[in-house]
């Protein structure tokens, strides 16, 4: 198993409910793909460096997990039509 960290920022309109939501549905996603979660990181809301969609602010999360070399691929593909999801990336993190 591979270690990576999924980067993915919300909506800045959402509510506490639909934020938490989104998370979870996220996290499901790893799981359901063979993935582990390590660590959840919030950083909370904070500035874009520039305005996607009409936004200039988003919910930031960090989420570190272990996982099969195609769980990065089925997470991506079902991350991509989730409609609260401004932007997000999955990086492969190198064993030290």
């Amino acid at each position: 198993m591979k270690n990576y960290e999924l980067a993915i920022v919300l909506f800045s309109t959402l509510s506490e409910e639909e934020k938490l939501g989104t998370l979870e549905k996220v996290k499901d996603l790893i799981v359901r793909f063979g993935g582990e979660i390590k660590n959840v990181d919030d950083w909370g809301k904070r500035k874009l460096a520039y305005e996607i969609d009409k936004q200039k602010e988003g919910f930031y999360y960090f989420i570190q997990f272990n996982g099969e070399t195609s769980t990065p691929a089925e997470v991506e593909s079902r991350i991509n039509i989730m409609e609260p999801v401004l932007r997000y990336l999955i990086i492969s993190l190198e064993d030290k």
